[in-house]
């Protein structure tokens, strides 16, 4: 997936300033696709030169002047291309993981330091589920009130929740597998 297309998706979802995008990528967008601020407004520009956008200056008040976009016939139409196009599976690529194996070949100095590390990426995924939670409790209280859109971003969200909660456990099996090492 390009970040063009994740733009696209989010400014059809509501059209807004560079700004603003980058805030729901910091969010929402960024639970399954990040991007930098910068990326987001160099890749912005981009498409607006391309047609895949238009953006309109809009008057602020006591601020400067921001640039609201929406997406065009021509993005839109790249967008149903893509969404029609079959999705290849991610090749998995995880450094820890590599690092847990190569623990067999360590001392315990480094099995201690491997488990502070584990420990910290597992502090990490327990912030992000958090984060997750609490924006599930503040953007979709009510499911059954949810239109398709909403329901389709809830999917998504629950997908992360459910991500976080996998890796946390499996975290969990790595500490005690090796605290329980040299025993």
């Amino acid at each position: 997936m390009a970040l063009e297309h994740a733009i696209l998706v989010s400014l059809l979802e509501q059209p807004g300033s560079g700004y603003e995008l980058a805030r729901r990528f910091d969010r929402s967008i960024g639970r399954f696709w990040t991007a930098t601020h910068q990326q987001i407004y160099r890749v912005l520009k981009r498409m607006e030169v391309d047609g895949w956008v238009t953006g309109q200056d809009v008057d602020q008040e006591g601020r400067p002047d921001k640039r609201s976009y929406s997406v065009a016939a021509p993005g839109r139409a790249a967008l149903t291309t893509w969404l029609r196009e079959p999705v290849q599976p991610e090749t998995v690529r995880h450094e820890l993981a590599v690092k847990i194996r190569g623990a067999a070949f360590d001392d315990a100095a480094g099995r201690a330091a491997l488990i502070a590390e584990v420990e910290h990426y597992r502090a990490d995924h327990k912030t992000t589920l958090h984060r997750y939670l609490t924006g599930e409790q503040r953007d979709f209280p009510d499911e059954a009130t949810l239109g398709e859109g909403q329901r389709l971003q809830h999917v998504v969200l629950r997908g992360g929740i459910a991500y976080e909660r996998m890796v946390l456990a499996w975290l969990d099996d790595v500490l005690d597998t090796l605290h329980g090492l040299g025993r």
